[in-house]
């Protein structure tokens, strides 16, 4: 196949690609490299011996992206911060069609950190099985498994991602509803408010420098807002992962994204991403 034309191909295979090692990796950067890397391989093959071009480009960004995970796992000494996801930030004024691509397989933010508690090959069957369809038939090969051992694999992971997701209210302007209310009680201070919008057990994940910062309970979570409000930040409404989020700024530069989940109109989960150098990398001035 001419250089040109395989070239082409590929591109139609690339938002595909890169949404799948998105889902496996949780950084965009690591997702890109893995999709650039399969495109290498391939101008190394005889294209005219593959049969299904895209069967083939998603198997081998699969089996890359294994290799990373297994090398992740293995790196115990990894900062925690490097494995907070990247979270898929849509303006809904200034919509981008790339990242609303890939919000189209989204499992949300809360649900990918999920994830990164599963094993390599628990997570690869998972999510090729439960968020792409891919049948189990094709997954085996990449995991090395039998059919029936890699479905038992997605079925320990799925058992997994249900007992920690919470699903969030399916109304996404009753959603925004909790979310303003929430802001507009920590502009305010009124504590009392802010207890009635969180979950007893509500849990904030910030993702900052050196660690990921982990608070649980609504009385504490609602003091760190008031404080947090009180700093007279400007905030800019987005969709995070398919859920009401906030890019918070200080004189003009990010200081942090943030994604609410609302679960039966009160506030459950609020990651937070705050690391400087996790913000610029993903293109904001931070």
């Amino acid at each position: 196949m001419h250089q040109e034309r395989l070239a082409e191909e590929f591109e139609t295979h690339r938002g595909h690609l890169r949404a799948l090692a998105y889902r496996m990796l949780g950084s965009f950067a690591e997702a890109d490299d893995a999709v650039q890397d399969a495109w290498l391989r391939l101008t190394r093959t005889d294209a005219t011996r593959i049969d299904n071009l895209g069967g083939w480009l998603t198997t081998v960004v699969s089996r890359l992206c294994l290799d990373q995970l297994r090398a992740r796992t293995a790196r115990r000494e990894e900062p925690v911060p490097e494995r907070f996801p990247d979270p898929v930030v849509v303006d809904p004024e200034a919509p981008d069609p790339e990242q609303e691509a890939l919000l189209s397989d989204s499992v949300g933010l809360a649900m990918m950190v999920v994830l990164d508690e599963l094993g390599p090959a628990e997570r690869l069957a998972f999510v090729l099985h439960d968020v792409f369809g891919m049948g189990f038939s094709e997954i085996a090969p990449i995991v090395e498994r039998s059919e029936v051992a890699t479905r038992q694999l997605a079925s320990r992971a799925r058992r997994r991602v249900r007992d920690a997701r919470r699903t969030p209210d399916p109304d996404l302007g009753r959603q925004q509803a909790v979310v303003d209310a929430f802001q507009t009680a920590a502009r305010a201070g009124d504590f009392e408010a802010l207890l009635e919008l969180l979950d007893p057990d509500v849990l904030l994940r910030n993702a900052r420098i050196d660690a990921v910062q982990v608070v649980r309970g609504s009385s504490s979570v609602a003091s760190g807002a008031k404080a947090f409000q009180q700093l007279g930040l400007d905030v800019r409404h987005v969709l995070v992962d398919g859920v009401p989020g906030a890019i918070s700024y200080r004189d003009g530069k990010v200081i942090g994204i943030a994604a609410f989940t609302v679960v039966d109109g009160r506030i459950v989960e609020l990651d937070v991403l705050s690391d400087p150098a996790r913000l610029r990398a993903l293109g904001y001035d931070a």
